[in-house]
């Protein structure tokens, strides 16, 4: 296949982290692994010793362990939906980014079903979901919609990166090791840069993109009924749908823009991923911000206004300071006001500020999973007399921060090793933005 120019500049300019590693990076690789070895003492400990090393009891069934499923679910809209419209719409300047997007969607979405594993107390039993599948129940569907989910997910980053599998293989400059460069070879299909192929491509991108939007949106809407279908106090609801939509792709947009700032730091990206980047989603993340703020009123609001006693127990629980006060607070000051203040205020419209603030919406939003969990759980229908007080109330254990660390660790590996064997920003649609541009300036000229 013959490369231009322009893609094989490019090529030289993204090469570095696949030719070799730096001491630094070396440095952070075995800092995750170690955080991961942790995670799998945790993991010796809960299979061997049980649940009881875990917080959980039979009244918090579910502790931090779902908060994280859930969360994990949530940032792989960063892909699916985000890079998924973009596509459809052509927008251009999506093209720096937009792998980033993908590869959160994946590495996520691998990430996030463990989770539920850990919080299952029979692995031995987990073939019945397959075996005897329960079409009432929402954890069939879940089951049957997540791994759909993430075969389509999988299938639009491979058709993305193809064309860059064949720039990598037919680039001699690049210095990569033989068994690399074969992977290359085999996952390049036989690519050739052919009109017909590239029409192909195109073709089943524009399909998948069509049918991961409304896949992504299922997946969450599922989850929320899990949730919305029961009826627990501050969980009986019917906008847990779009509520949970809404907040995935919020999370997620603020996981891409923390992933764009990282990467343009770490390998000078800036003539690429440039502020104008920053400020465009930082207009989604605006945006999104105020319907999920609306939503957060909605939900608080109405279970106030009804004055149901369990409802209300659960919103005294969320309201007084000696139990979830502070993490309520900071759910919603930091989840939905102080990133809208920052995209609003044209002064604090930076990379920095706007990486900042979708930081700390990030972790507000994981707060925010943990407080739809616990307090609910913590506030069962029937009254509870003559039980100890750690099987009412939830602690969590070094088991399940070690768990939980090592799950954040495994992602953080994941996108590092990634990075390692494909270009962060996708060659081959910038040198055709690039090959666009300069054509567009001598038709000008």
């Amino acid at each position: 296949m013959t490369i231009s120019d322009k893609a094989k500049t490019l090529l030289s300019e993204f090469s570095g982290p696949l030719e070799k590693s730096t001491t630094i990076s070396k440095i952070w690789i075995f800092f995750l692994v170690l955080l991961i070895a942790w995670g799998m003492v945790g993991l010796y400990y809960q299979v061997r010793y049980g649940h009881v090393v875990t917080g959980m009891r039979d009244h918090v069934v579910w502790g931090i362990f779902i908060a994280n499923f859930i969360f994990f679910i949530g940032i792989s809209y960063a892909g699916a939906v985000i890079s998924g419209v973009l596509h459809l719409l052509k927008i251009e300047w999506r093209k720096p980014f937009i792998r980033i997007a993908e590869l959160i969607t994946v590495i996520a979405t691998i990430i996030g079903p463990v989770f539920i594993l850990l919080c299952v107390g029979r692995l031995d039993r987990l073939h019945h979901l397959i075996i005897y599948p329960r079409l009432q129940s929402p954890i069939t569907w879940d089951v049957l919609a997540i791994s759909t989910y993430l075969m389509g997910s999988i299938l639009l980053l491979y058709l993305a990166l193809i064309r860059d599998f064949a720039i990598y293989r037919d680039s001699p400059e690049l210095k990569v090791p033989n068994w690399q460069r074969k992977w290359y070879r085999w996952l390049a299909l036989g690519f050739r840069n052919t009109p017909e192929q590239n029409r192909r491509i195109e073709i089943s991108m524009q399909l998948l993109a069509i049918m991961i939007i409304p896949l992504a949106i299922i997946v969450h809407s599922v989850l929320s009924w899990i949730f919305g279908m029961t009826l627990r106090p501050g969980w009986h609801s019917t906008i847990f749908g779009p509520y949970f939509v809404l907040a995935a792709i919020y999370s997620g947009t603020g996981v891409l823009i923390i992933a764009m700032w990282v990467f343009r730091k770490i390998y000078k990206l800036d003539e690429y991923i440039q502020d104008k980047h920053f400020t465009y989603v930082g207009y989604m993340l605006l945006v999104l911000a105020a319907g999920y703020g609306y939503f957060t009123f909605s939900e608080y609001l109405t279970h106030w206004y009804g004055s149901e006693h369990w409802d209300m127990e659960v919103l005294h629980k969320l309201f007084n300071w000696e139990e979830y006060g502070g993490l309520f607070l900071f759910a919603n000051l930091g989840g939905i006001v102080l990133p809208m203040l920052i995209v609003a205020i044209p002064s604090l419209r930076k990379p920095g500020w706007i990486t900042f603030g979708s930081a700390v919406m990030v972790l507000a939003m994981w707060v925010k999973r943990y407080l739809i969990i616990v307090p609910t759980l913590e506030t069962p229908l029937l009254p509870i007399q003559d039980t100890r007080v750690e099987f009412v109330y939830y602690s969590i254990t070094w088991v399940e921060w070690s768990l939980t660390i090592g799950g954040l660790a495994t992602f953080l590996l994941l996108f590092t090793l990634a990075s390692k064997f494909v270009t962060i920003i996708p060659v081959a649609e910038m040198s055709e933005t690039k090959a666009e541009s300069v054509h567009l300036k001598m038709e000008t000229t």
